[in-house]
């Protein structure tokens, strides 16, 4: 049998993209195949980067229906490179389970460090990160309310991420569970031109975005809870 070839995790920019490494670009440029979340997200870039490659869709809706054939490429030697419309492929995004296969039938994984976007998000916050606990995005119905009632339990700070359309409504909610003084931090439009990152309480927060509409993708970074089981309006 001849050698089998190397899966590549490839971060690829949140928004600005001067946020790629040398290391990415040349690692998109030595493999046989890309496999894109979104095949037009992913041509953007690489024609910005100059890279033609051949590229293959790989989502949520896809994924257990060709990870054989990807795994088949893979022990036949052709490397592959994996990447998301944004970020880190794996965080909140498709690529666990293909990771998970290939380190099941012995194919090397090799991930790049490289954008994504809960780590800029959580320094900026100015909230304790020594310690984090990272949630990604909130079930949307069943098990929400189970979700919210254990987050106002969390000691550590911790990290989701949001669409904009529901961003008021999850900062009420956690302004309910947690506390209209527990201290928070919206995150959006990160590395872009319009980056904003705003703290304060979440009755704040909550009251600012409620006066105004926003785009792009948000993480949001709160507060941990500092006395876990006394929430009976201890002042800090």
């Amino acid at each position: 049998m001849g050698m089998s070839g190397q899966l590549f995790i490839v971060p690829t920019p949140i928004g600005n993209l001067e946020d790629i490494t040398l290391r990415a670009i040349n690692t998109l440029k030595s493999v046989d195949l890309i496999l894109a979340e979104d095949t037009r997200t992913s041509s953007f870039l690489l024609k910005h980067l100059q890279i033609d490659k051949p590229l293959r869709s790989y989502h949520q809706h896809n994924e257990h229906k060709i990870l054989e054939e990807i795994i088949s490429d893979l022990n036949a030697g052709k490397n592959i490179a994996l990447v998301s419309d944004a970020g880190t492929p794996g965080i909140s995004d498709p690529g666990f389970l293909l990771i998970r296969q290939a380190i099941s039938a012995d194919i090397k994984v090799t991930s790049l460090p490289g954008p994504t976007a809960f780590v800029p998000a959580l320094v900026n916050s100015g909230l304790p990160c020594n310690e984090f606990s990272f949630y990604g995005f909130l079930p949307q119905k069943k098990g929400r309310l189970t979700k919210l009632k254990a987050l106002a339990l969390e000691e550590k700070t911790f990290v989701l991420y949001e669409s904009p359309f529901r961003l008021v409504k999850l900062l009420e909610e956690l302004k309910e569970h947690l506390g209209a003084e527990r201290q928070a931090s919206v995150s959006r439009e990160l590395s872009k031109m319009f980056e904003e990152n705003k703290r304060g309480s979440l009755e704040e927060l909550a009251r600012f975005y409620n006066a105004k509409p926003v785009k792009g993708e948000i993480v949001v970074v709160v507060q941990g809870n500092k006395f876990k089981e006394s929430d009976d309006g201890n002042e800090e």
